[in-house]
């Protein structure tokens, strides 16, 4: 049973009744799941009517589920941390082709950490013949923040994980950087003295050991009629639009001293280089970066863009681009919204997607894997001013189009 989840959709019998084989898999989830979140008396329910929105203790989980079954689909517990991949030991010593990582959180840091500075597994700071340069140094920095654990056992929170959830409560509760440094204060307390050194002590040193990780952005000024952006070198010290005279800046209160320029209007750029030599740096990514050039060998209708005629005339119109097969090809597409939805208050918001058609049909429209460079805020349509908003997004595919950028393919190095 533990191999053959085929008993998840053999709820009931002819009479109604929930047979024996799927309650004893219900106790069999509830006791993996209870087991590696000892810590939490509540998961996500998984039956049909809850879908892991609502959340219960084992007796109600096992309640919807036998009274429900479970959501369609859900033989991998992919929500309660499962992965199907290596073959690995379970909670009860029993082996199975599903991996039961029993901190799944450390795992998921950790992958991300290396993904992120383009090192293999393989990479041992102590194997090193020389000192490691800063980039190397920064990678092992970033690891050890993954790996050391810290608070009561040594076996709840590493450092990397406790920064990225507190500087995540920052985000979603709008905290200032003072009212931020207290908490950590306060909660650097509760640590031992040899944690409180390996921790970092305020809001500077947490997003400098953060921003190793490299996915930055870039903040620009534009016009409040969105008809001009305040972008390169010659019109960063303009302080009032060129195209319709708008002033650039809030004005100022003459009672203040020092008060520095508020823009009045601002767009967050995302760089998407960064983010395409992560697609290299990952083996699992790497891997599947050149499924289109066989994915319709022997497809007799158009399964993916790779086999429109679209695709075909840009393949012979630029036959050197074509001969690299890991070469990126990206859609790019956007549509205007109210966030407000129904509301009276009229807003247009306006986000870029870029989706990669390297990828197989699975993957490709998997929001992980679906670029969001910029997100043209409102109130207003940009109309026909779009153009100049997508201005940064054009001029970084065209540098990537012109000179390129080298990369580490991490699954054919």
């Amino acid at each position: 049973m533990m191999d053959d989840r085929s008993w998840i959709d053999r709820r009931v019998d002819d009479s109604g009744f929930v047979i024996d084989e799927f309650k004893e898999g219900v106790q069999f989830f509830v006791r993996f799941v209870f087991s590696r979140l000892k810590a939490k008396s509540k998961i996500k329910c998984p039956c049909s009517k809850c879908k892991c929105r609502k959340w219960g203790n084992p007796e109600v989980v096992s309640m919807h589920l036998c009274k429900h079954g479970f959501m369609n689909n859900y033989y991998t517990w992919y929500v309660h941390g499962e992965t199907s991949s290596n073959t690995v030991r379970n909670f009860e010593g029993e082996s199975s082709n599903m991996e039961f990582v029993r901190n799944e959180v450390d795992a998921l840091y950790h992958e991300m950490v290396v993904d992120a500075m383009g090192a293999q597994s393989e990479y041992n700071e102590g194997l090193m013949a020389k000192e490691p340069n800063s980039k190397a140094r920064e990678f092992y920095d970033l690891l050890h923040a993954v790996e050391v654990h810290i608070g009561a056992g040594g076996q709840d929170v590493t450092i990397l994980s406790w920064m990225a959830e507190m500087l995540n409560m920052k985000t979603l509760y709008n905290m200032s950087a003072a009212n931020w440094e207290m908490a950590l204060s306060l909660s650097r307390k509760l640590l031992s003295p040899e944690d409180q050194e390996k921790v970092p002590k305020d809001f500077y040193s947490a997003k400098k050991m953060i921003n190793v990780l490299g996915l930055g952005y870039k903040k620009i000024d534009i016009c409040v009629n969105d008809c001009f952006l305040y972008y390169d070198e010659q019109s960063k010290n303009l302080t009032a639009c060129p195209v319709c005279g708008e002033s650039r800046y809030e004005p100022r209160n003459m009672a203040a001293i020092r008060q520095k320029d508020v823009p009045r209007k601002s767009l967050w750029y995302l760089p998407i280089t960064p983010r395409l030599q992560r697609l290299y740096m990952s083996r699992k990514t790497a891997e599947h970066m050149t499924w289109h050039l066989k994915c319709c060998e022997d497809a007799d209708e158009v399964i993916h863009p790779t086999g429109s005629e679209a695709w075909k005339h840009f393949d012979e119109t630029h036959p050197i681009f074509a001969e690299e097969p890991r070469y990126v090809r990206f859609g790019l597409c956007t549509d205007g919204f109210n966030p407000f939805g129904c509301s009276t208050t009229p807003y247009s918001c306006w986000p870029i997607f870029l989706t990669v058609y390297n990828l197989p049909l699975e993957l490709c429209m998997r929001s992980e894997h679906i670029f969001l460079p910029m997100i043209i805020a409102g109130p207003k349509s940009p109309g026909k001013n779009i153009d100049v908003m997508l201005r940064p997004l054009i001029d970084e595919l065209k540098e990537l189009w012109t000179n390129g950028v080298e990369t580490c393919d991490s699954f054919r190095q």
